[in-house]
């Protein structure tokens, strides 16, 4: 007989999430580029307005978050009534998985998608099913082919976090048609705001469709993270279902003044969004040329570049990263998500995105002689 609690095996069976690297032991930081944060930080007017409430900590914020919720309806398009916020969009991914599914449930997610996805249908229990991708890439055909007659949700981030791919707005419609209506189909569009073409970021059809819900965050271009602030659009049955399991209170005063403001600084977001795109080409553009060496950059639709390195020699991913933090500079290696031949570069300022691509020349030449 046991002395102690025991934790439910579906809990004993997560792997905690590991967040990106953010002090080095001995050196200072050049650049952290491991967690795709806002490179300038959030709007000054979000800053000024955060500062403003802060005399009233006393007393609890809004709890359904509701002048935040018609700011973003506002600029949307959308109704207040069918948005829900939440502490980051992670919230609102376990709410979803913990309104939906449970055990003998299975939730499908593509190989090498965000982390949370795996440990939000472990908690309640749930079976997660990885589909197989392409190239890094959501392969549709295969995510239909992983769902069951057990299946209760399907993620799909898109652009998808850690690899950057994107699949196309027509793609991510043929999914969700291929999908029965009892299945909760979340599309996760935290890095919306850096895709470029056609796009669908899941508004529309959450607006269409009863089973469909729009997960967005203020924790990349709004420089928000630290607030932890998301937010999700679905229909009436659906956000329902998930205020009756979020947290009360669960986003603060700070943060939600923080993001009314945020929204309203368009020239904050717009100036955001056009250096992320010029630097994201052109840190592309540097490991591209570094091609011979075997080094590859993942076509990218967010704030971030995919580095691809050899599997074996000397030019590979674990000593390249050694090399980074020895320079200083902290970007993310994916080993602890079962992508040992990849590192995930931020876009941090021209400075630190410069040094970045240095070090990475540096090495290479070093480690080919």
């Amino acid at each position: 007989m046991n002395s102690a609690p025991q934790m439910k095996p579906w809990i004993d069976a997560i792997h905690a999430y590991v967040p990106g690297k953010a002090k080095l032991d001995a050196r200072p930081v050049v650049a952290k580029l491991s967690s795709n944060e806002n490179p300038f930080g959030p709007s000054p007017h979000a800053v000024a307005a955060m500062t403003a409430v802060l005399g009233a900590s006393h007393l609890y914020p809004d709890p359904a978050s509701t002048a935040l919720r018609e700011a973003l309806a506002a600029l949307h398009g959308i109704e207040a009534g069918r948005i829900i916020c939440g502490t980051g969009s992670d919230e609102l991914i376990h709410l979803v998985a913990g309104a939906f599914a449970g055990p003998g449930d299975e939730i499908v997610y593509v190989r090498h998608g965000f982390a949370v996805y795996d440990i939000a249908a472990r908690r309640v229990g749930a079976t997660p099913v990885v589909a197989d991708d392409v190239d890094y890439t959501c392969d549709v055909d295969a995510v239909l082919a992983a769902v069951t007659d057990r299946t209760r949700v399907v993620f799909l981030a898109n652009p998808n976090n850690p690899t950057g791919t994107i699949i196309s707005a027509a793609e991510v419609r043929r999914l969700h048609a291929g999908l029965r209506p009892d299945i909760v189909f979340a599309l996760d569009a935290a890095y919306a705001e850096f895709a470029e073409g056609e796009y669908e970021d899941g508004i529309a059809l959450a607006r269409a469709h009863a089973n469909v819900v729009a997960l967005r965050t203020f924790s990349k271009i709004y420089g928000l993270a630290a607030q932890r602030i998301g937010w999700a659009y679905a229909q009436e049955s659906l956000v329902g279902a998930m205020h009756r399991i979020r947290a009360p209170f669960n986003v603060p005063a700070t943060g939600q003044a923080g993001a009314i403001a945020a929204l309203a600084d368009t020239d904050w977001v717009e100036k955001t969004r056009a250096h992320t795109l010029q630097w994201r080409n052109w840190l592309a553009g540097e490991i591209t040329a570094l091609g011979n060496a075997g080094l590859r950059a993942i076509p990218s639709a967010a704030n971030f570049v995919l580095v691809e390195f050899p599997e074996d020699g000397p030019v590979n991913a674990a000593a390249a990263n050694a090399a980074l933090l020895e320079d200083g500079i902290i970007a993310r290696y994916l080993a602890v998500q079962a992508m040992p031949r990849c590192i995930r570069i931020s876009i941090g300022t021209e400075a630190e995105t410069r040094a970045a691509a240095a070090s990475l020349r540096a090495f290479v030449a070093g480690a080919t002689g």
